[in-house]
Formats: C-alpha cells, structure tokens, sequence
C-alpha cells in the first residue's frame, strides 16, 4: 500500500518547489526503522523542491547532549527532531528556533489550533507537533470477564474490583498497576479531575495545587493499594520491577489493567497470552470531576533552526514530510499516529495504521484536559514526584510530608531551569 501510494504521489506531483536550490541538513534520533523511513522521505522530498538534504541520525542515548552543544555553537540542523520537553529549554522566550508562522511553504491549516499550541514558545510557533499522544486506560477483557465484571469506567468501580479479584481469582490477581511514573501519573489525573487544574501552570510555570491538594490524591493512591487494586509498591520492586510490557503477571493476565500511552499498543498487547485480548477505555471518571484530566502532549516536535541560512528551503522539506504524499508515503508511521490530518488521512486510507491505533488516537484527541506543561516531563520534577511518592508508599512519611516535599522540591526545579 505504502509503496502504491509514492508511486502515485511522484506521478502526480511537481519536481521543484518555489525556495532556490539548497543545501540542508535534518537531524533526528529513533531506530533503524525511522532512519531507513526518513531518509527515503527526505530523498524523495529534496528530489521534488530541488534540495539536498543531509541526513544525521542517532539513537536516543546521548541526543539531546548532541543537539545542546549544536545550539550552543550555532552549528545545528536546518531542520530538527525535538522532543517536546526540550522546548522551553533551548528556547525559554520563543527565539531559540525559526517561527514557523513566517515560513510560507508550510501549510498549517492540517494541525488543530491546540496541537500548534503545544509547540509554541512566548506565543512563537517553534515546533510542528509530528504525533499527539496521551495517557489511557487499557484493561484486559478477559481476565475482567473471569472477574465477572464489566470493564471499569469511574474509580468507584475499580475500588470494587480489587476486593472481587482477590475473591474469585486469587491474591496474585490485580485489577491494575501503577508505581514509579505510572503511580505518579495517577496521582496527577486523581488531582486534575478534582481541582480540574494542571499541576504546574503552563502559562505561568507557578505550582497551582496546594499541599492539602496534592496530599488528598496521594491518599487516594494509597486506597488502590488497600483496596487490592494495586500490588504494593515494595512487592513490585521485590519481583524486579519489570516494564510492562516485560512482566509475565501482565502477560498471563494477572495484572488486569494499566495507565499507558496511546501510541503503546502493540508494545503491550504483543506479549498478552493466546485467548487474552486488551481494549483501551479512555479516561475512567470520578464523581463531581471538573475535568477528565487527560494527560495529552505533542510526543515530538519537528523545528527549523534559527540560524538556518536557507529557512524558506527548510519549509518546503519539512512540509513535504508532514504534509505532501511523497513524504507522507515514506515516512509511515514511523513517528505514530501523524497529528498532520492530511498525514493521517492519506495513511489511514492505505491501511498503514492498524483500526487499533486509530481508534486509540481518537480517545486521545477527544478527551477533555487543561494544558500539561513540558516542565512535568523535566528529570528533576519527575523524580520530585517518584521519589517521595515511593517513600510515602513505603510508609516513610505520610501524605501530607510527601506532598510537601513534592511540592517543594518542584519549585527548586523550576527556578534552576528559569534561572
């Protein structure tokens, strides 16, 4: 299908675009299938507007270090890969990257105007959010049905179900799990849903809970561990503290539910047993929320050096990976589900993406939420949050001590960054 689709897009489409032949240069991070899907999308797109673009592609490990010593000497990428949270870093006041605003060649009008927010900087577009991924509920129909139970869709009833499971299946059965940043990330939508707030404020960088909020959530996650519905923290940690998607309580369904990202699917229904079968839910409710909550963020960002000699070239290549067929063709879902409509529209009628993915997508962009801030994502406020969180759920302190603690600890990291 994909191969049909270039073929027809290179049939059916100009050769050259409107900027002067250029020279250019992308960088990304990713694995083999990525860099064999963007190096034919930006052999194609460069054949078409009549540019050259040099490829520089790495895996994870040690690329945000590459691109920060770019930046800083001036010698980065015309066009980069940037991962969200990156943003306020490299560009706190909006100047640290081209805005993309200005850039004719680029057709914006195929991402939402919340999807373009999410790369803005100071209210300058740095960044083309190239896939939108969020946290959701995924539950295992089967091991549910065993429960005799009907999927869960507010808290309440998964309270219920951990007691159920303990009775009819036994103890080493769980309706869910959820330590280290799957605990933490439950503690934020419980408190989202009630204060109907973002922790941190995306406009103002200020923390917008007050202890007594944060201490309220944190209590809630100890009612999933009381309730059967969690194993207990320091039992995870005893059996290895597994990934997911590694864990044979998850394969074998004895672990009945977790809080994932969208874009996870088949890296955690691949291991589910023969006769097993998964479903993501959207976000489950609370009584009285004023929100659903959902945690949704741009997964990546595609942006134009500022310093780029040739911009205007740089656009007509960036549109042609994220808008045009030749570059839609051959970059796949090598990035997810595309936030670009004409992107998802063009791989959704190829069969590129699986019904799974789409659906998944759906929940995500259709979920309600306040705006999450990339500073959650930032190492020293996450581990505000895990570290005090694991030493609550290891009885060390109580709720309130770790919310206090979090809450300090996080404002320490958000003045190191804004200083």
């Amino acid at each position: 299908m994909k191969t049909a689709l270039m073929g027809l897009a290179l049939a059916t489409t100009a050769l050259t675009g409107t900027a002067q032949a250029a020279e250019l240069r992308m960088s990304w991070w990713g694995g083999d299938s990525r860099h064999l899907a963007t190096q034919e999308a930006l052999k194609v797109c460069g054949e078409k507007h009549g540019h050259t673009i040099k490829p520089e592609f790495t895996g994870w490990q040690g690329h945000f270090e590459k691109v920060a010593t770019q930046i800083a000497g001036r010698t980065e990428a015309d066009i980069m890969q940037i991962n969200w949270p990156w943003l306020p870093i490299f560009s706190a006041r909006g100047d640290g990257f081209a805005d993309l605003e200005s850039l004719d060649a680029l057709d914006l009008s195929q991402w939402t105007p919340e999807q373009l927010e999410a790369g803005r900087r100071n209210g300058v577009l740095n960044g083309l959010p190239v896939s939108t991924t969020g946290r959701l509920f995924v539950f295992n129909e089967t091991t549910y049905e065993k429960a005799g139970l009907e999927l869960p869709t507010t808290w309440e009833d998964l309270l219920a179900a951990g007691p159920i499971f303990q009775e009819k299946l036994g103890d080493a059965y769980y309706p869910f799990e959820g330590i280290a940043l799957d605990g933490t990330l439950l503690v934020t939508l419980y408190g989202t849903q009630k204060t109907g707030k973002p922790l941190i404020d995306p406009e103002t960088n200020e923390i917008l809970w007050s202890v007594e909020e944060l201490a309220d959530a944190i209590t809630f996650y100890q009612s999933l561990v009381d309730n059967h519905v969690i194993q207990p923290w320091k039992d995870v940690l005893a059996a290895g503290n597994l990934p997911i998607h590694e864990n044979p309580k998850w394969a074998n369904g004895e672990i009945a539910g977790s809080y994932q990202w969208d874009s996870t699917y088949f890296k955690i229904s691949d291991p589910i047993q023969e006769g097993q079968s998964l479903a993501y839910t959207g976000i489950i409710d609370q009584q009285g929320e004023k929100t659903e909550g959902v945690y949704r963020k741009a997964s990546m960002v595609f942006s134009i050096s500022a310093n780029s000699d040739n911009p205007e070239a740089a656009a007509e290549v960036l549109n042609c990976l994220l808008n045009e067929p030749e570059g839609i063709a051959a970059m796949g879902s090598s990035r997810g589900v595309p936030a670009s409509k004409a992107a998802l529209d063009a791989l959704t009628e190829s069969g590129e993406l699986s019904p799974e993915q789409i659906e998944a997508q759906k929940l995500v962009i259709e979920a309600e939420g306040p705006a999450i801030h990339p500073y959650m994502e930032h190492p020293d406020v996450r581990s505000a949050m895990e570290d005090n969180l694991e030493l609550f759920a290891y009885g060390e302190i109580d709720a309130e001590t770790a919310a206090d603690e979090m809450i300090y600890a996080i404002q320490e990291a958000l003045d190191d960054i804004k200083s």
